[in-house]
This record gives structure tokens, C-alpha cells and sequence, in this order.
């Protein structure tokens, strides 16, 4: 071949060789743009009609005594006494909030959009599967996708539970206390419940153990379980994360939807979009002038579909509310309803797609984030997750961002790190000084800042679905839950029939982040545990970043409320 064609080859096989570099390029920067859209999307099925709501068929009178009762019908409740059941133990599913259906944060609280978490993706461009599977899963497979129609969540859950022979529930008792004994070494053993139900007359109940699945872990507290509460372990006692009340939109037909959709996907860039029941985005809604400034503020708007050509709207946030006072409770919902009105007509005038949507109603409960969070056996901390620690008793895991919403008005709100996988140790739900009991959901034993991730409900199912294995595990070997948490061939049981279950718990096998392998990790470490290191979603915590004096004063002042006998001094106003 003559020296020319060899130019003229090497020069084909330039051109070819850079179309094939930008092609690639713009392949990688796509993939990049979709990323955030990739982790918030699943398949999702097209909503028809809306279902009647099936009647939960409620035991008139609990039996004397079960193997096993579950307080509280959320779904991690639900997971737990199905679990419990199937693994042959009679079982009791008891509500204590006046409820006619089950699911609790997600049909009384109107969240129908799930937080999920989201296994590690072997290729870039690929689909984003569903890490926890199990019971979660199973629910999840007959609603209609990342947003759900309430009616379509209640049925799904009733239809967990009724076909299961060892399960009773009782719904709409007025009051659910613990009856205990002492035990030994100045413990505490749980050994049934007190419960009031709806007619008025009192009956005791025997068990030989206990799931507290309640939001908020209101009996374990009764039996004398120690927690601390909001943001106590940072200092920081009388902070916790906004409450929100849900509300809903009518009149977002398919061509509001469609509006949307352009608008939201129109940026590849962006942080926004829509699927078939999901919309994420509209972030100037943070620009919203609150009527109760102190008290209200929105964010950008999360939408979740229903079948009526409405939407549910997880959004305006409320501070400074005691959940666990109904006086509180009852002004929080003042504050909302006080508050929508002005929301509405902002989002009419802002957003031409919504000129004709109208407030259609509010959810019959609060949406709670934060409360008590129990002192276990362990207690998860935020190094164990934003380094995917594994746990040797793992029995789910977790990979949502550690999301910790605004705690008032003047607050932003962060994001501490965003995990690729962590496992949840089953000594997180065994509480320290009370026996035959397990607490399940985001009052288990975690503290503040890693609860902003293991709360989420896939988390707590998983949990709630271990707990009844764990229950059956400790039965048959006649061993309280303490010593199932210290038993490595227990565990390795527990393990094993949760595998059988359809759950998959194999070992975490994850690269370590940049940041595990800087110089500063270790500084970091004590960092991230006193609240003063944030990543956000890129992991990102500019350990090389020049430091200032205004900020040492702020990283000291914050360490200072954590361990203020350490910092006797008075520092400098910058």
C-alpha cells in the first residue's frame, strides 16, 4: 500500500476513532444528567381505576394468649406479624390509632411515595433494582409503582394479611399498654399486653414476645426502654425534623400530567422529572412566602399519583410540634390547614399547569419523621453508613441518602452522605433493659443522623420481617432475644430462614469511597459522628478545601454543644 493510502487509513481511523470518543462521551454525560432521574424511578404501571377499599376483618375479642403480638399496623407491623406467622406462630396485629385500614404512615399518613432503597448497579446505563426484597417486595408488587393510590396500598396489605391461618387483628382498640415482670439483673421482661378495646372493656393478653412496630415506639417507652429523642445524642434535645401534613390535589388530569413532564424533563440536567405516578422537582416552591413563618415552610414539590386524576403532595413542612402531646398534634394541623389555601393559589399563579388543581383535602395524620430513637445493642451510627459497613448480624440493609430535613424555618435541611449499601444489625432492634421484646421501624436503635436513611419504610420492613423469623429462632431455642443478638450460630439460623424467605443478605462487597482512603478519614470519622461533616449526594466532604477562621469557629461551636466540658472557652464572633 502506498504511503498515501496509509496517510489516508490513519487519518479514516482518526475520525473514526474521535466520532467514537464523542459518541462515548455523550453516552457518559447523558448517563450522568440521568443519574438522580435512574435512582428515582421504577417500573411503574399505568393507574386505572380506583379501588374500594376491602373492610379489615378485625377480631371482635383476641384470644387469652399468642405466640407473638405485634402493636401497631404500619407497614413494618405488617411485615412482622406476617413473618411471625408464616413461620407458624399464633400471632396478634393490633392497632392502637383508632385505624379502619392498614398501613399507617402510608394510608392514614398519605405518603404514597416510597423512599427506596436501591442495590448497587453493576452497569451505568442499567436498570436500578430494589435492594430489599422479601416481604417489601411482595407488597410492592401489586401497587402501581414508586407512587401508589392509598386504596391500592390498604388492599395490598389486607391481602398480606388475611389468607395467614396463625394471624388475628384487632383494630381500633383505645389504649395498648405492657405487662411486664422483673426479670433478672434489674431487667424488665415483657410478657403480653393490657389492652383496651373499641367497646370499652379491658382485657389482658399474654405473649411470649412482643414487636413494637409503632412509629414511634411508644410501648417499648412504657416498658422502660431508654431512648433519647430528636437530635438529643447531638446536643441538641429540642430539635427534630419537620413534621408534614400530605395534602391533596384534585383535577391533574393526564394533560396536567403531560405539562409537567415537559416542564420537569425538558433539563437532562436537571434534578427533576416525572414517571407514570411520580413527579419530583419544582423547587421554587421553596420560595413560597408562609403566612406562619416561624411555623410552615414548603419545599420543592413531591407528587405521588392516585387514581381519580388527583395527586398527594409530600411537601409543606411544620416545626416545633410534640407528636407525642395531642394538644401539639392538633395545632400542627391547624397550622396546615391555615397554611394550603395560601399554598394553592402561589402554585396557580407561579405554574400555568396548575391553574385549575384545587385543595381536595389533607391526610388524616401527621407525616412524623423523627421522635425517640431507641438505645439497642447496638446502636447504628453514621460512619457505619456513609462507609456501607456490614454488619455480621446483618438482616436488611439500607443505601437511601442520609436526608435530614429542615428542623425549623431558618434551617436548610442537608444531606450528610448518600451510601451505596449498609447493612441493619439485628442487635438494632433488641433494646437494652427490657427482654421478650423487639422494636422495628425508625424508633429502632439508631442514632439521629443515620436514622435520616434507615427510616425509610423498605428498611423497616425488612426489620419487622426479621423480627417475627427472630421470634420463632428465640421459641425453639428457649432463649431471650439478648441472647439470640450474642449467638453467632442463632444469627446464622435467623439468616438462613430470612434467605428462605426470599431476602437476600449476602455480605456487602463495595469499593471503598475516595474518602476512606484519605489522610483525613480518621479526622473525619469524629467529625461526621459530632454533626459537623456533610457530603451530600456526591460523598463529597472537601477535606482538601482551604479551612477559615469563620469556619473552625462554627466546627467548634458545633463539637462544643456535644461536648461542651472539652470547650471551656468563650470563642470569637466571626
Amino acid at each position: 500500500m502506498s504511503t498515501r493510502s496509509n496517510r489516508r487509513s490513519s487519518a479514516s481511523s482518526g475520525w473514526l476513532i474521535l466520532m467514537w470518543m464523542l459518541i462515548l462521551g455523550a453516552v457518559v454525560a447523558a448517563a450522568g444528567a440521568l443519574l438522580y432521574q435512574y435512582k428515582h424511578k421504577v417500573s411503574s404501571k399505568p393507574t386505572g381505576n380506583k379501588q374500594q377499599v376491602e373492610q379489615v376483618s378485625s377480631v371482635e375479642k383476641p384470644k387469652a394468649s399468642y405466640d407473638v403480638i405485634v402493636v401497631g399496623t404500619d407497614p413494618e407491623g405488617i411485615a412482622a406479624a406476617v413473618s411471625a406467622a408464616r413461620n407458624g406462630l399464633s400471632t396478634l396485629l393490633v392497632d392502637g390509632r383508632n385505624r379502619d385500614i392498614l398501613g399507617g404512615l402510608m394510608t392514614e399518613g398519605w405518603l404514597n411515595t416510597i423512599d427506596f432503597n436501591y442495590a448497587p448497579k453493576t452497569n451505568p446505563l442499567g436498570k436500578h433494582e430494589v435492594l430489599n426484597k422479601g416481604m417489601f417486595s411482595e407488597w410492592f408488587s401489586k401497587v402501581e409503582g414508586s407512587s401508589f393510590d392509598v386504596s391500592t396500598a390498604a388492599n395490598a396489605f389486607n391481602d398480606m394479611v388475611r389468607h395467614e391461618q396463625n394471624l388475628d387483628v384487632l383494630m381500633k382498640t383505645q389504649k395498648i399498654e405492657p405487662v411486664t415482670a422483673a426479670g433478672e439483673s434489674g431487667s424488665t421482661v415483657v410478657q403480653g399486653a393490657s389492652i383496651v378495646l373499641e367497646n370499652g372493656t379491658q382485657q389482658t393478653v399474654k405473649a411470649g414476645a412482643v414487636i413494637d412496630a409503632t412509629q414511634d415506639g411508644d410501648f417499648a417507652a412504657a416498658a422502660g426502654v431508654p431512648f433519647t429523642m430528636g437530635r438529643e445524642d447531638l446536643g441538641d434535645p429540642k430539635s427534630k425534623m419537620a413534621v408534614t401534613l400530605v395534602f391533596k390535589l384534585a383535577n391533574v388530569t393526564p394533560e396536567v400530567w403531560s405539562q409537567m413532564a415537559n416542564r420537569l424533563n425538558n433539563d437532562q440536567f436537571a434534578t427533576t422529572g416525572v414517571d407514570n405516578v411520580s413527579v419530583w422537582g419544582y423547587g421554587e416552591m421553596s420560595n413560597y412566602p408562609a403566612q406562619n413563618k416561624e411555623r410552615a415552610k414548603m419545599r420543592g414539590l413531591n407528587m405521588g399519583r392516585e387514581n381519580d386524576n388527583s395527586v398527594l403532595v409530600n411537601s409543606l413542612q411544620i416545626f416545633d410540634v410534640d407528636v407525642l402531646d395531642p394538644k401539639s398534634v392538633e395545632e400542627a394541623f391547624q397550622i396546615g390547614k391555615n397554611e394550603l389555601p395560601h399554598v394553592v393559589d402561589y402554585m396557580r399563579k407561579t405554574f400555568p399547569e396548575f391553574a385549575g388543581v384545587e385543595l381536595a383535602g389533607t391526610a388524616p395524620e401527621l407525616y412524623v419523621r423523627e421522635t425517640r430513637h431507641m438505645q439497642g445493642e447496638y446502636r447504628l451510627n453514621i460512619v457505619d453508613v456513609c462507609t456501607n459497613g456490614d454488619q455480621w448480624d446483618r438482616i436488611g440493609f439500607g443505601s437511601y441518602p442520609v436526608d435530614i430535613q429542615r428542623v425549623s424555618a431558618a434551617d436548610s435541611g442537608n444531606v450528610v452522605c448518600e451510601p451505596t449499601q449498609y447493612a441493619i444489625p439485628f442487635r438494632s432492634l433488641v433494646p437494652q433493659k427490657v427482654d421478650n421484646l423487639l422494636v422495628v421501624g425508625r424508633a429502632a436503635s439508631y442514632d439521629t443522623l443515620p436514622h435520616g436513611s434507615a427510616r425509610v419504610i423498605p428498611t423497616g420492613m425488612a426489620e419487622g420481617e426479621a423480627a417475627g423469623a427472630a421470634a420463632k429462632i428465640a421459641q425453639d431455642g428457649k432463649v431471650t432475644f439478648r441472647q439470640l443478638s450474642a449467638s453467632k450460630e442463632l444469627v446464622a439460623k435467623l439468616q438462613n430462614r430470612l434467605i428462605q424467605q426470599g431476602v437476600e443478605l449476602a455480605p456487602i462487597e463495595v469499593k471503598p469511597e475516595p474518602f476512606m482512603e484519605h489522610k483525613s478519614f480518621d479526622a473525619l470519622k469524629s467529625a461526621l459522628m459530632l454533626g459537623l461533616a456533610t457530603g451530600s449526594y456526591d460523598n463529597n466532604f472537601h477535606l482538601d478545601d482551604q479551612a477559615n477562621p469563620k469556619r473552625m469557629v462554627n466546627l467548634v461551636n458545633g463539637a462544643k454543644k456535644m461536648k461542651p466540658e472539652a470547650f471551656q472557652g468563650i470563642l470569637p464572633q466571626l
